[in-house]
């Protein structure tokens, strides 16, 4: 059995979005199918078909069996879809292929548990010509994100569309998996996975009980720092029993190190998105020369924690739970 082995990007952040460095090559490359069980030990699911789902754009599409070739064309919600019981599937990515994270060790086991990984897509922009040569049984789309290309998705296959005005498809990921679930007659995948998740954080949470004061988790650019907000990084404080600064509350907002003084944490986060390739310049290597930098508390204390923020800045479970995993094992 011959597989296409194409990368991706876990989702990178809203305003930062997902994530993701060096990977696969094109669509030509075939690798060996690799045997690797699925890393969440879920057994595919018994489906019953055909099975009749409402699109959110209001028609009812009928999928007639098992889809075997799934095309994701929402470029942010893949980590959502890697799971699930799917022999092939295609995906669009938020940056260049070149950029893609899915080679990385991470991701691994869950892209060998597909036969075929196809890009339909970079850039946020669907690639037509590409999806169309793919050849999909199914695919799903987003009602915000691929709006213009709405006419054109069903011409190609049934498509039914996840609503971004219902669901906030950027922090509700077991809403989204949920979803995949029923569309893929695959619900107990999707409920073991988001079960997993769940054990994960109250696990997580137990441990770090004993942390007082806040944190504050920055992400790390080559000339600048954001303050993660709880809008998008809400995951890594309240449900972990972690406190946020006051100034983190919300969306989050750019930051300079005179600003990080004001807020003075007890325990900073540097999510670099150069982690992998320390040659490329970091904003935070040049705070860390600074006398201001060595007045923080977390600097004092010791409390300064560096972790790959290209992945778990991310909106997937697998970034989440990379992420949960590192502040874990930094402040435990």
């Amino acid at each position: 059995m011959k597989k296409q082995y194409m990368p991706l990007l876990t989702a990178c952040v809203m305003i930062v979005f997902l994530l993701l460095a060096s990977a696969c090559s094109g669509s030509s490359k075939s690798n060996t199918a690799s045997s690797t069980p699925n890393p969440s030990a879920t057994p595919a699911a018994s489906a019953s078909f055909p099975r009749t789902i409402t699109s959110a754009k209001g028609e009812q599409v009928t999928i007639t069996k098992k889809p075997e070739k799934v095309a994701l064309v929402h470029w942010g919600l893949t980590e959502d879809l890697l799971s699930f019981d799917i022999p092939s599937i295609g995906i669009a990515l938020p940056f260049a292929e070149k950029q893609s994270l899915l080679g990385i060790d991470l991701y691994k086991p869950y892209i060998d548990m597909h036969k075929e990984v196809t890009i339909v897509g970079e850039n946020t922009e669907v690639n037509m010509e590409r999806l169309l040569q793919y050849g999909p049984d199914l695919i799903i789309a987003g009602t915000e994100t691929n709006q213009k290309v709405v006419d054109q998705l069903s011409k190609i296959a049934p498509t039914i569309f996840i609503d971004e005005t219902k669901t906030d498809v950027w922090n509700d990921w077991p809403g989204v998996m949920t979803k995949f679930g029923e569309i893929l007659g695959q619900e107990d995948i999707a409920k073991q996975n988001i079960d997993k998740f769940n054990s994960k954080v109250t696990e997580a949470k137990d441990q770090l009980k004993a942390v007082q004061g806040n944190v504050a988790y920055l992400q790390v650019r080559d000339k600048t720092m954001w303050l993660q907000g709880t809008q998008y990084a809400g995951h890594y404080y309240e449900p972990l029993g972690l406190k946020a600064p006051e100034q983190a509350k919300g969306e989050g907002a750019a930051i300079t190190l005179e600003g990080l003084v004001q807020i003075n944490p007890d325990y900073i986060f540097l999510g670099y998105f150069n982690y992998r390739d320390k040659s490329l310049p970091a904003l935070a290597d040049e705070w860390e020369k600074s006398d201001v930098w060595k007045t923080l508390k977390a600097v004092k204390e010791n409390h300064v924690y560096k972790i790959d923020g290209e992945v778990a800045y991310g909106f997937g479970p697998i970034s989440r739970m990379f992420g949960t995993d590192a502040i874990v094992k930094a402040l435990k």
